[in-house]
């Protein structure tokens, strides 16, 4: 068996070919501990006496890789052995479909926004195409070990990828199956690979907002002026602007929390004359009667009237009206993100800029900024809505100035 999993590794390009030596003794030297066949899948349990034996005698970063090695040989076993050895039973489709409306239900109970019901139920369906179909109540923590195994080496995908589709279907187990897997996954998921985010210069942002026009140009300025994530831009309602004070309320941001961040004097005026435009929309809305926006939570059923107030309307409101996913009331909803992200992108591209930026980069380049400008970091991650000052931290990795006051030896 360890010739075609040395065959497998070396296709799948998973692994250095200088280390593939080590993936194979790893792999030789816990079944000849365990004292078991190599055509046997081994238990996490069996497993982690192994490891625990290595741990004694060799380097943390040996066990980890001994750690890897052994996930990838027990998925290639998945992969190699016959269907009848991978103890896969039949099932309807109905069951599934009665865990996929199951793991709905838990997610709108817990108040999860409709983007993280619908990347939940995606990695669902791909986690049951990849088991065949097996029984769900069937399915254990090597089932998923064995899924984002697949992910990996397969398709290749990325550690935040992976782990958001360990997140996905951790959320099945535990919320719909009712199986708790914790102590199986902890070593299964990825490491996060730090990666410097990308910033534009003030000039570059400056060039862009020149090629943009009308509200893509607003909303663009705002996410930048304001160190906003997109979709906080695009649900904020009129109540949530505050022009007087000059501040902004995110509502169940990331995370679900609110926070109040800085409004530009510089889009006041422009501000003033996007909300009258927007109140001739909501009043023509109230001439024909139609439904009230989306109120988030249990207020709808509180509080029915209150979707058709003025203070709730959307600031970005969609120009038509379309069907709401959950509810399925014809209603006027904000925006779509689709406009303003093509418009972005096909000015940064006028604007000659070869960097990798989207959307997001104008809430990088606000907190880089404001870091380079003198402001504390504590300030800017209470602005931004950070949990952690280590997640604010990374900024100072790509601030120009030397804002840690630090003098280069040789410049003594």
């Amino acid at each position: 068996m360890l010739e075609p999993f040395n065959q497998f590794l070396s296709l799948k390009g998973r692994v250095q070919s200088k280390y593939l030596p080590f993936y194979l003794r790893w792999v030789t030297d816990c079944y000849r501990f365990l004292d078991i066949p190599l055509s046997q899948f081994i238990t996490n349990e069996q497993k982690s006496q192994f490891l625990k034996q290595l741990g004694k005698s060799h380097e943390d970063w040996q066990v980890n890789q001994a750690d890897h090695a052994l996930r990838l040989y027990g998925y290639f076993l998945s992969r190699t052995l016959p269907d009848e050895n991978r103890r896969f039973s039949a099932t309807t489709i109905n069951d599934w479909k009665a865990i996929e409306e199951k793991t709905i239900e838990a997610i709108r109970l817990r108040h999860r926004s409709y983007s993280t019901e619908k990347t939940y139920i995606t990695w669902l369906r791909q986690f049951q195409g990849f088991v065949k179909n097996k029984n769900p109540n069937d399915l254990d923590g090597k089932a998923l070990q064995d899924f984002l195994s697949y992910l990996a080496v397969e398709k290749k995908v990325s550690s935040s990828t992976q782990n958001q589709a360990l997140n996905a279907i951790v959320f099945v187990y535990r919320h719909v199956l009712d199986n708790d897997i914790e102590d199986e996954i902890i070593s299964v998921r990825a490491r996060q690979q730090r990666r410097l985010p990308v910033v534009l210069t003030f000039k570059e942002v400056n060039n862009v907002f020149d090629e943009m026009s009308g509200l893509q140009r607003l909303m663009a300025m705002l996410i930048y002026g304001c160190g906003f994530r997109l979709q906080e831009c695009l649900a904020l309602r009129i109540k949530d602007v505050d022009i007087e004070q000059g501040i902004v309320i995110v509502r169940s941001g990331k995370g679900d929390k609110d926070r109040r961040t800085i409004l530009p004097e510089s889009l006041k005026d422009e501000l003033v004359h996007h909300i009258s435009s927007v109140r001739e929309l909501y009043e023509q809305d109230r001439k024909d009667k139609a439904s009230g926006v989306y109120l988030p939570g249990a207020l709808g059923k509180k509080y029915p009237n209150a979707g058709k107030e003025w203070g709730w309307f959307w600031l970005f409101p969609s120009r038509v009206v379309s069907i709401d996913p959950r509810t399925r009331i014809v209603r006027r909803h904000h925006t779509h993100p689709a406009a303003l992200q093509r418009a972005f992108k096909n000015a940064v591209i006028k604007a000659g800029i070869t960097k990798q930026a989207s959307i997001h980069t104008l809430r990088h380049s606000f907190a880089t900024h404001l870091l380079e400008s003198g402001y504390d970091i504590r300030t800017i991650q209470e602005l931004l809505g950070h949990t952690s000052i280590q997640t604010t931290m990374i900024y100072t990795h790509v601030a120009t100035k030397n804002i840690l006051g630090v003098r280069s030896p040789l410049d003594k």
